[in-house]
């Protein structure tokens, strides 16, 4: 394989943590380099069949830039795959450049991090940060992989194992859904806790339903990009049917998780209606007792006022002040309690009867 832009020494000479270098020869050996400088790499797969390179960075752009120009890739505007909304597939005929997205979810708070993949040739370079290593497991068994298809076309194993990067990708980004489907039963569980803040749950639900929005427009940037590569017809992808059906499949796995994904919101969202409803019924319940506390002042505000307009008159000086010394004055005053009373008990029952029927 013809390099281009040859990178100095000084450019490339430091150590890059947690990279990695699969080479297929044209022999049919397979060689596995770990932990080493980006220009020995380059220098390894000179007479390589296909190679494969993956870099760890700190997610500097111009580091992400400064590697991606060692290694050869003069076409492509990183810059550009930067600026993508969570994904980017820039296709230059001889360069292929594609940003996926790698979600990361802890609690109620998801990160996305970009994996790069850049193609030239019979070369993939893979560069993402240091917290994204979803990679290194299939770098393990790579190499009997990279032996199965030795005798492919060199444009059929690019895709090959392209297909299988974003497969890995992808199953990592699948696995967070467990975690989001789980805390999502942990909210719904404590709903019926009596005992927890109504207030600090509705909270979660809200912050667990923008987790899961966060992680729809993952998995919908990454089908783009996987519709893209199906049908963008790019000259470095293959065009075998059967190898393509594989892409296709990629697709139909993401479509199925953002349909679980969409039912999950729907969970979430029927959450808040429940909390709704909570509160109403708490404000009915709490009206109901304000109506039952008006209803027994109403009784004995009526139950008072006869005796005491009874009593008014007595000292207004009727009967010239001699009402209050009768005998019959207090039984009166008795007698006019206790029916003023029960008058006002069976009316507001009679009321209270009638707000229940309608």
């Amino acid at each position: 394989m013809r390099m281009q832009n040859t990178p100095q020494p000084s450019q490339v000479n430091g150590p890059v943590p947690l990279s990695f270098c699969i080479i297929l020869y044209k022999d049919g050996r397979v060689d596995r380099l770990v932990d080493r400088p980006l220009l020995e790499y380059l220098n390894a797969i000179s007479d390589a069949s296909v190679a494969w390179i993956d870099c760890s960075t700190k997610e500097d752009d111009k580091e992400i830039e400064q590697i991606a120009l060692s290694a050869g890739f003069s076409r492509i505007p990183v810059p550009k795959l930067t600026t993508g909304f969570y994904s980017a597939y820039e296709d230059y005929d001889t360069e292929l450049g594609i940003m996926l997205p790698s979600a990361t979810v802890r609690v109620e708070k998801m990160s996305v991090h970009p994996l790069f993949v850049l193609i030239r040739d019979n070369f993939i370079l893979t560069v993402h940060c240091e917290e994204i290593n979803r990679l290194l497991r299939f770098s393990r068994y790579a190499p009997p992989f990279f032996k199965k298809i030795a005798e492919e076309p060199h444009v059929d194993k690019v895709t090959r194992i392209l297909e299988r990067i974003i497969d890995e990708n992808n199953d990592r980004n699948f696995e967070y859904l467990r975690e989001i489907e789980m805390h999502g039963d942990a909210i719904s569980k404590s709903l019926i806790e009596e005992n927890l803040a109504k207030r600090k749950i509705a909270h979660d639900i809200y912050r667990m339903k923008h987790v899961l929005i966060d992680y729809l427009n993952v998995l919908w940037a990454t089908k783009d990009v996987v519709d893209s590569l199906r049908y963008g017809d790019a000259d470095l992808i293959t065009n075998d049917e059967k190898l393509l059906g594989r892409i296709g499949i990629l697709s139909d796995n993401i479509d199925r998780h953002i349909e679980l994904s969409e039912q999950m919101s729907n969970v979430l969202s029927s959450g808040l209606e429940v909390m709704q409803s909570i509160y109403n019924n708490q404000l009915q319940n709490m009206n109901n007792r304000f109506a039952l506390v008006t209803a027994y002042l109403t009784v004995l505000g009526t139950a008072f006022l006869v005796p005491n307009t009874i009593a008014t008159i007595a000292g207004s000086g009727v009967m010239e002040g001699t009402m209050g010394k009768q005998w019959w004055y207090v039984p009166l005053l008795i007698l006019s309690t206790v029916f003023a009373t029960l008058a006002s008990f069976i009316w507001v029952l009679h009321v209270w009867k009638m707000k229940q029927d309608e």
